[in-house]
């Protein structure tokens, strides 16, 4: 054994599989058993051996594979496999052959069993009702490094093959995969279904699921039939996806110049999934919330949700789908970006699906486009697409067809964006006519990075005529504002707006006297919505990284008081929900002033809603009137809890009432939630009732988002031990994680007492991720994030490592944060100052 171990070492441990056998083919069969949850199957590959060697070694995990099962047919060559081991640590299966295979392509037969697992990932299963009986799905999610738990394959994003599917299957279902049915036998009460193969693709796209649906259908001008399955009785709430759907990929096929390259397109809303979707190529999943829009029940935020899910996913069938990433290192290049994370192992890939991969690339992509010019940019990506079509490719790849087609230096510029981490502040002052700018690279911590990027500046004076754009390559530059503007602007000082309309991915710092001009301009309504909400962002994350006053920060946010545009305003009610947390320990004196402050500040944008809906009011609006009600029920507004509570006792009496619908039903919630004590439990209960009675996932999760703001930590206690109960989807349990302040030490202790009960549900899949950030993060004291620490250090898996870090690293800032704020001496009387102005 010793002896075996040693010859295997060798494979051990490898972050990626080794390279001397290629798949070009599968042909692969399942067979589901939905009762007894587990399956069966059989796949055969082709392989192209292209140097000597009589081991075969490939991806597989919680598999039994069948010695006797293992062959290579080569030449009318039968080789029997002499050892087959399955190393579980490494998800690797190790096949070892009496001599050398034959050069060239041969077929790999292999036989294995699995179990339909409960923790959304591989091959699983989920349950849903069916006139009033509980039934079993089987489903897929195979991204990042899945497919290995469904059936043994070379499961790396660059391995790409073709796959011919077939499935047994209760002869009542319906069975979907990536490809169109060729055809079904029926076999007394199963079915054989057999789909056309696919074109080449990765094995984290390959897709199955078995289930009772129904569905809606539609299909593009040029025939692509697209279909939205769901619950039986459901269907009407798929109609809105499919309208989406439809003229998505009429967008894209423009965009990209290139047509959709699959015959169909089948999106499916599951009932327990880990992700918001999963861009299967032909086989889009969906959490029931991300697809199903309900006239009477959903809210307009819902909508939203689904629109966007539906176009991201859809933009993968071309951006990762028919050109892949050649490793998870290049996640962003389909997210839209981590290049300077380096994954080594398939444990760690799972934690790069973060706000890096999602939202850094797509700043950084917004900008490149702002630089070149959309014509260019668009030209350059279609044949960025049209050039690795069913193939890999790597970031760099990317930036020589951008520099091509532009003529730009697209390599160097990125590689300064791509190759070192964040991104810099550029700073701005004033000084004899002459604007200075300096960049750093900007870190929340508040220290000084060492970084140095190529940044486009853009900059705008006094209006959005007079512009000027300059590369700034250097640590600092100096710019004649004379020069540009013509005249002198000492007299006038008018605003100067740096990164217009917040094309550039940086954070701008201005001196005092370039933000007193700024807050002007705001409040004469002189600036774009783009601007509006980029200065208001980059004075909060400032702020937080102590390089701005938060009394400056609070002077800002009264200059929007009577902003009317939803993305301005939902980003400042999210500001002001932080900036009470972080008040309320730094200095709690000052909190009622301050909820004072922001009740003020919503007031003027509320009373122009209104509670109920106008005539023809835009979606926009529909939105914001539950995000504003929210914020003026959190912050303890009389008014607004009075009537919250009084439609909430009608809506208990008459659930069609026209008093609550879907949009105000979140504010109204939490503002009943307000009210819950130990002696006053009605409000919870009931919450919980509606809870129990709904079958809508979209109603379902807003209960457990509200009830999450109880400021009763016992109350707060009993939820959290509801969540992890059967009546809550493992799914829906993180919603109810993001704890009111008052109960944040009652759900770290209840995350520590149950933490094994939760690794063990969750096991290695990115959920548990949430619940660490979501109880740790809130948290400003070093001290605590010394006893978090001291917690995981025994419990420690390679899936949390980096989530954990991440989560520290917020207490961290958080706590510098509360000291700074701590050490401002004029705060105390501006807030009184801003909490009692008469308007």
């Amino acid at each position: 054994m010793a002896e075996q171990s040693k010859k295997y070492s060798q494979f051990k441990g490898q972050p990626r599989l080794p390279k001397f056998a290629i798949p070009k083919r599968y042909d692969l069969k399942l067979k589901p058993d939905l009762t007894a949850c587990k399956f069966s199957g059989a796949v055969q590959i082709s392989v192209d051996v292209i140097s000597d060697t009589k081991f075969l070694v490939l991806n597989a995990a919680e598999l039994s594979v069948t010695p006797k099962s293992v062959t290579f047919t080569s030449d009318n060559k039968v080789l029997e496999s002499v050892e087959v081991e399955l190393f579980e640590d490494d998800e690797i299966l190790v096949l070892e052959f009496k001599e050398n295979l034959p050069i060239g392509v041969g077929v790999l037969n292999i036989e294995f069993e699995g179990t339909l697992n409960d923790r959304m990932k591989g091959f699983y299963r989920s349950t849903y009702e069916h006139n009033g009986e509980k039934k079993n799905m089987a489903v897929t999610q195979f991204e990042p490094a899945d497919a290995r738990r469904c059936f043994p394959c070379w499961d790396e994003p660059a391995c790409k093959a073709t796959f011919k599917i077939t499935l047994e299957v209760p002869s009542e279902l319906v069975a979907l995969s990536n490809m169109p049915i060729v055809e079904e036998k029926l076999n007394g009460n199963l079915k054989t279904v057999y789909y056309q193969e696919s074109p080449i693709m990765s094995t984290y796209l390959v897709a199955v699921v078995v289930g009772m649906f129904d569905y809606v259908e539609d299909h593009t001008p040029d025939g692509i039939v697209v279909r939205v399955y769901c619950q039986v009785g459901k269907v009407s709430q798929g109609k809105f996806a499919l309208d989406v759907a439809v003229k998505t990929l009429g967008l894209y096929k423009e965009y990209f110049a290139v047509p959709y390259s699959l015959p169909k397109l089948d999106m499916v809303a599951i009932p327990d999934f880990a992700a918001g979707a999963m861009e299967n190529y032909g086989l889009v999943t969906y959490r029931e919330t991300a697809l199903l829009y309900d006239d009477k029940h959903s809210a307009a935020a819902n909508k939203q949700r689904v629109a966007v899910v539906v176009a991201h996913e859809l933009a993968h069938q071309w951006f990762g789908n028919l050109v892949t990433m050649e490793w998870w290192t290049h996640l962003w290049l389909n997210e839209g970006f981590a290049t300077w994370v380096d994954i080594n192992h398939a444990g760690e890939i799972d934690e790069i699906f973060d706000a890096i991969s999602y939202r850094k690339g797509a700043s950084v992509i917004q900008m490149l486009q702002s630089y070149l010019g959309p014509e260019c940019f668009q030209r350059a990506l279609a044949s960025y697409i049209k050039r690795y079509a069913c193939s890999n490719a790597k970031t760099e790849d990317l930036w020589s067809v951008l520099q091509e087609e532009s003529g730009e230096p697209v390599n160097k510029l990125m590689n300064s964006w791509t190759k070192q981490k964040g991104y810099p502040v550029v700073s701005v002052k004033v000084k004899d006519q002459k604007l200075e700018f300096e960049q750093s690279q900007f870190l929340l911590s508040g220290s000084h990075g060492e970084g140095q990027w190529i940044v486009p500046v853009t900059l705008c004076c006094g209006s959005y005529e007079a512009r000027k754009s300059f590369l700034l390559q250097t640590k600092s530059e100096t710019l004649d504002v004379k020069e540009f503007l013509g005249s002198s602007i000492s007299s006038a000082r008018p605003w100067i707006k740096v990164n217009v309309d917040r094309t550039g991915f940086y954070r701008v710092n201005y001196d005092e006297d370039l933000s007193a001009r700024l807050r002007d301009a705001i409040e004469r309504k002189c600036l774009s919505t783009s601007d509006k909400y980029g200065i208001l962002d980059d004075y909060y994350s400032l702020s937080m990284a102590c390089q701005q006053s938060l009394t400056s920060l609070l002077a800002l946010m009264g200059a929007y008081r009577e902003e009317l545009d939803y993305t301005v305003l939902s980003n400042l009610i999210s500001i002001a929900f932080k900036v009470a947390r972080i008040v309320a320990d730094a200095a709690p004196e000052l909190l009622d002033d301050i909820k004072l402050f922001f009740i003020n500040l919503f007031q003027y944008s509320a009373e122009r809603l209104g509670w109920d809906p106008k005539q023809g009011e835009g979606h926009l609006d529909a939105m914001l009137r539950g995000e504003l009600l929210t914020a003026l029920a959190s912050f303890g507004h009389e008014m607004t809890l009075n009537e919250a509570n009084r439609r909430f006792h009608i809506f208990l009496d008459d659930r069609n009432t026209p008093v609550l619908p879907p949009d105000l039903r979140r504010a109204v919630y939490v503002a009943v939630v307000q009210n819950v004590s130990t002696s006053n439990r009605s409000g919870y209960e009931s919450l919980l009732r509606i809870y129990r009675e709904t079958d809508l996932s979209q109603e379902k999760t807003r209960i457990l988002g509200s009830l999450a703001s109880c400021r009763n930590p016992e109350i707060t206690h009993e939820f959290l031990n509801f969540l992890l109960s059967s009546e809550v989807r493992s799914q829906d349990a993180v919603f109810g994680l993001n704890v009111s302040r008052e109960a944040r030490e009652t759900a770290w202790n209840w995350l520590k007492d149950n933490w094994d009960h939760i690794s063990k549900t969750y096991g290695a899949g990115f959920l548990i991720t949430r619940f660490i950030s979501a109880v740790v993060s809130p948290f400003t004291s070093y001290e605590k994030a010394e006893e978090v620490e001291q917690f995981f250090a025994s419990r420690m898996k390679p899936y949390i490592a980096r989530t954990l870090k991440q989560s520290i690293e917020k207490v961290h800032i958080n706590a510098a944060w509360v000291k700074s704020i701590q050490s401002e001496k004029h705060l105390a009387e501006a807030v009184k100052e801003l909490a009692h102005r008469k308007y």
